[in-house]
């Protein structure tokens, strides 16, 4: 059995097997061989494991957000974002940090906003001298900030798995993300002033009002999305699918950028993502299961029960855990892998599991942009054009000051609690 449910997963991933292909793989032979339960379970428990109206918005948020990551969206939102910040020192690195935030609460994907952003900032920042290493380092690791703030898809992915509320989820996690937003734009004008980067510049109230009219349709994406969740006027499930509607409306008939045609290819792109997202979700609801069945996470808990192992230390750890993992998987997979064998230690710990929600997301952002497999790092070398050793060191410093935030995240749950309870309303 352990040969099955640990060993076997461990060497099919290794030797490149796709994810969902291995826990299958693994759970179909644990049930095969080690266990007197017929193999009808396999296919009852993979659609069983989609049977979650929640996860219903994750092909929702990426049709929206591959429709507005389409045509003038970012540029718009760039020149946005300069207008308020044109007089601040290394106003086009705060800028990468403003329109990489917004960006990622319209789409919820950090990767678009690497592509998106990337390609607007960087011909801006060569003009103005910045490093391209800066450049690089700075692009792919603000954009990790987009699965931290709602509508976060990895978060519906760990609200569906631990049975966590969504809206909850999404209120925790604004504080943190704004917390790791003003963090960055603190080190970047800290940075300019110290390498005398001169892109400052007086600001134009007429240019303020012009930005913020060209673009004042791609900013309604999140205030109807995130204004009707926490209003009470539609689910989670249901401002996904809103967006796509405003989404649509909004590129084809007042930015008139996208024909029907690109409409089309969005649905299919957001088609196959979605479904090498929920395959995923399906072999690891089967998985778990077999797990939970064996009595895995009751075993861990009692466990830490007999070590007597402080909330605290079992947080130190698992952030250095989801750490280590996120350098080699990403984050839905961690997340649809990990949740049920911690959620049970959670509970025994009597650690909120809307707070620990958002820590595992956190570690998991920083995963997007860490060697060696950082999804982020790979398409910022594609749009960029550099050598992935370059963008290796343009991260390090970014990745500290992440990594402070999680420190600050995980010790202080106050901080998600009074996020979710602002927004929530209690």
């Amino acid at each position: 059995m352990n040969f099955a449910l640990i060993t076997l997963p461990v060497l099919l991933l290794a030797a490149g097997t796709p994810i969902f292909a291995g826990l299958l793989i693994a759970a179909t032979v644990a049930l095969a061989f080690f266990m007197n339960i017929p193999l009808n379970a396999v296919h009852q428990n993979l659609f069983g494991s989609l049977n979650f109206s929640g996860l219903l918005a994750v092909p929702f948020f990426i049709y929206a957000g591959e429709m507005m990551s389409r045509g003038t969206v970012s540029q718009r939102l760039v020149d946005f974002v300069h207008s308020f910040v044109a007089g601040v020192p290394g106003a086009l690195g705060v800028t990468t940090v403003g329109t990489a935030t917004v960006f990622g609460a319209i789409s919820g994907s950090s990767a678009a906003a690497v592509a998106s952003v990337g390609k607007v900032m960087s011909p801006s920042m060569d003009a103005a001298k910045y490093p391209r290493r800066v450049t690089a380092g700075l692009v792919t690791s603000v954009s990790a900030i987009g699965i931290v703030i709602p509508p976060s898809i990895p978060m519906i992915v760990y609200g569906a798995s631990a049975e966590a509320s969504i809206p909850r989820l999404y209120a925790a996690g604004v504080l943190p993300g704004l917390l790791l937003a003003g963090a960055l734009v603190a080190f970047v004008i800290f940075r300019a002033r110290q390498s005398g980067h001169g892109d400052a510049q007086r600001v134009s109230a007429r240019g303020i009002l012009r930005a913020t009219r060209r673009a004042i349709w791609a900013l309604g994406a999140p205030i109807i999305v995130l204004g009707g969740i926490y209003g009470g006027v539609f689910s989670p499930t249901e401002a996904a699918s809103v967006a796509c509607l405003y989404a649509m409306a909004v590129t084809r008939l007042v930015f008139r950028e996208l024909s029907f045609a690109d409409i089309l290819e969005s649905a299919r792109t957001a088609v196959l993502a979605s479904a090498q997202i929920l395959v995923i979700v399906a072999a690891a609801g089967l998985f778990s299961w077999v797990l939970t069945v064996n009595q895995i996470p009751q075993t861990l808990v009692g466990w830490i029960a007999a070590y007597e192992v402080e909330p605290w230390q079992f947080l130190l750890a698992v952030n250095i855990l989801l750490l280590l993992w996120g350098c080699v998987m990403e984050p839905m997979s961690a997340i649809l892998l990990l949740t049920p064998m911690l959620v049970p230690l959670v509970d025994a710990l009597e650690i909120d599991k809307v707070h620990f929600g958002v820590v595992m997301t956190l570690n998991l952002a920083i995963g997007l942009f860490t060697p060696p497999f950082g999804i982020n790092i790979f398409v910022a070398q594609s749009v960029l054009g550099m050598k992935t050793t370059d963008i290796y060191r343009g991260v390090l410093p970014y990745f500290l000051i992440f990594l402070l935030v999680l420190l600050v995240v995980t010790y202080v749950p106050a901080i998600s609690r009074i996020s979710a309870e602002l927004l929530m309303f209690g």
